[in-house]
């Protein structure tokens, strides 16, 4: 039953009015609840993973947040790779990390862009005056642009507010919406990102170089992790510069457009939701739209190129499936000497049909993937049985081949991680179909009630094991690449987002879809109050079930939930105990008393609302 205070403290502050200091209705919690074992090992878990950053920091960053290594050009250890160190120190922030975490991301990304916008390329003119060209990359694909831009993509979750996060986010939209006269990336004609290689300095159209993959040679001997011997050998990089290039060799088809290119609608979606300019939606919605026609057109499969005349397959005769990172990219990797099949196609339809999905509510963007994935398991088969689907289409004699097309490289890669994001998206039972009742998902539907001890213990196993791999790392500034370090960033946030949000980062996304969000109202800033803790414990279309805890036993927290990441849902009601409480908002404020907590149930509307950046307060 609810208590008898917290009815009145309710009746009180939402009929008389008293003035609030956010846009939200409030919510007092003063039912007493001894903090369970997740709540202390998830607030331990944010102390630690604030801390142990620090300790990364400390070591592999000077005072100007220069990254201490051998900086070079390309996609197998460049720019990308440096700054993808720190991808999730920024979420960590906004869940509710110290300050500090924030304040030593900002230091390495500006660190980052002086560090590689000096430096200079001989073999490939992409980089022949820096890296970057007013603080982007050049030109490069957004497989590898899309994994250097993962933190930047999260910082406005704390720093919606920030004149040079605005700045910058509308100076890198605008490479992409033809605002910059330079960077003419969008042909609106044929709705298409006129190629693989594009950036501040605008598409690359003509083939690209294995100069342009693999940059310069440097002196010195370095772990090269994307050779056979990876973590356990140090090799001279000029005597094993040829297979570098021998990696690339087959990478060269660069013009017209590439479902890569959807992850560019990250930029757009970021810049509206930080200012609300109708122009960056008008945007997203129309480039993502012009692929889900093709698609559409193409029998659902997405099409893998689209030529400078905007037709599917255009620089390849029609074959669909063409093109580098396409269906039909079975290559050669001489670096590895075996065949290699590199097929991207979800890495940036997901995030982009996904962001005009946040954008719009309009289901018909989760029926196209939802339709892909399905194509996919049409084909399916046993194989000494167990269930596997193909993964490439086209010859499959390889890449330099157009002999007779069909699907082929059956693998047991179920692509569970984007069948968990569309349904979460869709939240229809039918989406679960193909996916296992294993982890997350299997406590969401009732099982294995310890599911959050076990995660975040293994959270724990990991920071340990990652702070020890600092500690021994064998190399110095001089005999490291910035791919080594990939392995030695000590923020673990993905189950956090799970237990905490009740969302899900499994894919190529890096979009923050979520059911709730949480802020601190005495401080003002995005993440958990201090003592605070949470646990999202069931989800439905229409409703959120989670556990609140101040395990502080001694005073009093207030903490803001809204209602997803970007407010783009809205709360109807929230049941605590026997008692319903109207909310028709998209944020609440809870006041914890001491030593208190409750289970909630919300009844909520799933995006109605256009997303925000803005703090509930703004």
């Amino acid at each position: 039953m609810l208590p008898r205070l917290l009815i009145s403290f309710v009746t009180v502050w939402l009929i008389i009015g008293l003035p609030l200091p956010i846009k939200s209705k409030s919510l007092l919690v003063n039912q007493q609840m001894s903090p369970p074992a997740w709540a202390l090992m998830e607030r331990e878990l944010l102390r630690l993973n604030s801390e142990a950053c620090e300790l990364f920091a400390n070591k592999y960053l000077d005072k100007k947040g220069y990254l201490l290594h051998v900086p070079r050009w390309g996609t197998l250890d460049g720019p990308d790779d440096a700054i993808e160190t720190f991808h999730n120190w920024t979420l960590l922030h906004a869940l509710g990390g110290s300050e500090r975490v924030l304040e030593l991301f900002k230091l390495a990304l500006e660190g980052h862009l002086k560090q590689y916008s000096a430096l200079r390329t001989v073999k490939t003119d992409l980089a022949r005056h820096g890296a970057y060209h007013n603080e982007f990359i050049t030109m490069s694909d957004w497989f590898h642009t899309g994994e250097g831009m993962r933190g930047f993509m999260f910082q406005g979750l704390s720093e919606p507010a920030s004149k040079k996060l605005i700045k910058r986010m509308k100076r890198f939209t605008g490479f992409y919406i033809n605002e910059d006269p330079k960077a003419p990336n969008y042909d609106p004609k044929h709705k298409i990102i006129r190629s693989l290689w594009n950036g501040s300095k605008g598409p690359l159209l003509k083939k690209a170089t294995t100069y342009d993959w693999v940059g310069d040679p440097v002196v010195g001997r370095f772990h090269l992790l994307h050779s056979p011997h990876g973590t356990t050998k140090f090799l001279d990089f000029e005597k094993y510069y040829p297979k570098m290039l021998a990696h690339c060799s087959e990478y060269l088809d660069s013009v017209g457009d590439h479902p890569l290119n959807l992850a560019s609608t990250n930029l757009a979606l970021n810049s509206y939701m930080l200012t609300q300019e109708k122009k960056y939606l008008d945007w997203v919605v129309e480039y993502v739209d012009a692929w889900k026609k093709r698609t559409e057109i193409n029998g659902g499969n997405i099409p893998t190129n689209i030529g400078l005349n905007g037709k599917i397959g255009g620089e390849f005769g029609g074959r669909w499936y063409k093109g580098t990172y396409g269906w039909n990219f079975t290559i050669f990797d001489g670096e590895i000497e075996k065949i290699a099949h590199r097929n991207t196609f979800s890495a940036g339809m997901w995030p982009g049909f996904g962001n005009a999905f946040l954008l719009t509510g309009n289901p018909a963007y989760i029926n196209t993937l939802r339709r892909q994935i399905s194509n996919l398991y049409a084909q399916k088969k046993l194989v000494r049985g167990q269930l596997m689907i193909p993964q490439m289409f086209g010859d499959p004699r390889g890449y330099q081949f157009t002999g007779q097309e069909r699907w082929y490289h059956w693998t047991n890669n179920l692509f569970t991680d984007r069948l968990l994001e569309i349904y979460l998206w869709s939240m229809d039972r039918n989406d679960l179909k193909h996916l296992p009742k294993t982890g997350w998902l299997n406590y969401l539907e009732g099982g294995n009630p310890n599911y959050p001890e076990q995660t975040l213990q293994n959270d724990f196993k990991y920071i340990r094991n990652v702070i020890l791999a600092i500690k021994n790392d064998p190399t110095t500034p001089k005999t490291r690449l910035a791919d080594w370090l990939l392995s030695f960033n000590p923020a673990k946030t993905d189950n956090l987002v799970n237990l905490m949000l009740g969302g899900s980062l499994a894919g190529r996304i890096w979009t923050l879809h979520t059911r709730v969000r949480y802020f601190d109202p005495v401080n003002k800033r995005a993440g958990l109050p201090e003592d605070v803790a949470t646990l999202v414990e069931k989800l439905t279309k229409d409703s959120l079930t989670l556990t609140l805890v101040n395990t502080n036993q001694i005073h009093p927290h207030e903490v803001i939930i809204q209602a997803g990441a970007y407010g783009e849902h809205l709360f109807n009601s929230v049941t605590v105990g026997n008692q319903e409480i109207s909310i028709k908002k998209s944020s609440l404020l809870v006041r914890l008393d001491p030593g208190c907590g409750a289970q909630m149930v919300f009844n909520m509307k799933r995006y109605v609302n256009q997303p925000t950046l803005s703090a509930p307060w703004q």
